[in-house]
């Protein structure tokens, strides 16, 4: 289904189409799907988690990308019902 939003003349398309930019709304989709503060906040977090679970991140890097996360998460709460619905969305 394709979002007839982003064929506005404020979006801004990059390699070859897969990544769009709509310079208006602020608003970032990779392969036809919208990112969100939230979603990439809640990916953040886990790696710091994960890394540091792993011993594959140090204890400042780790804490470092979980709280970016975190705040990325918090900056976008009220949305936090569309994170991961899949589709272009509004």
């Amino acid at each position: 289904m394709r979002d007839p939003e982003m064929n506005r003349s404020s979006v801004k398309t990059y390699a070859g189409g897969l990544l769009r930019y709509d310079v208006e709304r602020h608003r970032v989709w990779f392969a036809g799907q919208r990112l969100h503060h939230g979603l990439t906040g809640a990916l953040l977090t886990s790696v710091g988690i994960c890394g540091l679970a792993a011993h594959r991140l140090t204890p400042r890097g780790g804490v470092e990308c979980a709280l970016i996360g975190t705040a990325l998460m918090a900056h976008d709460w009220n949305d936090r019902t569309v994170w991961f619905r899949v589709g272009p969305q509004e």
